[in-house]
């Protein structure tokens, strides 16, 4: 739940860039489309590209959330292993002082 928030926040400040960028091309074409006669062909590109941009935005972002949650289970699953793996070694290397102990221990031959 909290993390669909945080992904909503950067939504929306990606959302308000695109969109206030936009509306200074729009400022910016009014003078532009009277000079050149253009018509509404340039108002009309910005505020397509816009909406494309923020269509892009709000996709691509689930994508990234979906990644970061497989992205953290297998973070969990490795510190999982990460820790066996330091029992077993810790095991091992008991085993190890314990051979060396009764190696120590045992009587020596001294033929």
């Amino acid at each position: 739940m909290i993390r669909q928030t945080q992904g909503a926040g950067f939504k929306l400040a990606a959302t308000a860039i695109i969109w206030g960028f936009a509306t200074g091309m729009l400022g910016i074409c009014i003078p532009l489309v009277s000079m050149t006669d253009s018509g509404v062909i340039l108002p009309l590109a910005v505020i397509i590209g816009a909406s494309f941009t923020t269509a892009v935005v709000w996709l691509s972002f689930n994508r990234v959330s979906r990644n970061t949650v497989e992205l953290s289970n297998n973070v969990e699953s490795l510190k999982e292993q990460e820790a066996t793996l330091e029992t077993i070694d810790n095991n091992e290397k008991e085993k190890f002082d314990d051979q060396n102990r009764i190696k120590l221990l045992e009587p020596r031959d001294n033929s």
